[in-house]
């Protein structure tokens, strides 16, 4: 039995250039390694400190978290609180916006899992292909 034909959707509304704009420039950061990892790591975990941010992502650098959170914080995924204490205490949350930008992104983490096998099988596959 064959997979039903692809059938594209052709009753899409005309499509606003700036929402064109932003899902591209979303889309570009949300698929960024660091983006996606600090976004799972405030989900998880709820609000967190700048430095328990940095141990819970495993590899990013002091200046790559820097500029993911200040990313987040501008495209309203992230609320950066400071309280007025010696030493200085930061801390970020996920607004509202932000988790259900997680809720979504979880969606592809089922999906990873669904096709696991399927998806090594087929690496496998094609590069013995390429390898013979």
């Amino acid at each position: 039995m064959s997979a039903p034909a692809f059938q594209p959707r052709t009753d899409y509304p005309e499509v606003d250039l700036r929402v064109e704009a932003l899902v591209n420039e979303v889309i570009g950061r949300v698929a960024d390694k660091w983006t996606m990892i600090v976004l799972d790591v405030l989900a998880e975990n709820g609000e967190l400190r700048f430095t328990r941010i940095g141990q819970l992502s495993d590899g990013i650098s002091q200046k790559m978290l820097t500029q993911t959170l200040r990313q987040m914080e501008r495209d309203g995924l992230v609320v950066r609180t400071v309280h007025p204490v010696v030493p200085p205490k930061v801390e970020y949350r996920l607004t509202d916006m932000g988790f259900s930008l997680a809720e979504a992104f979880c969606g592809v983490w089922g999906w990873a899992a669904e096709h696991l096998e399927r998806i090594e099988t087929a690496r496998a596959t094609f590069d013995a292909a390429k390898a013979g």
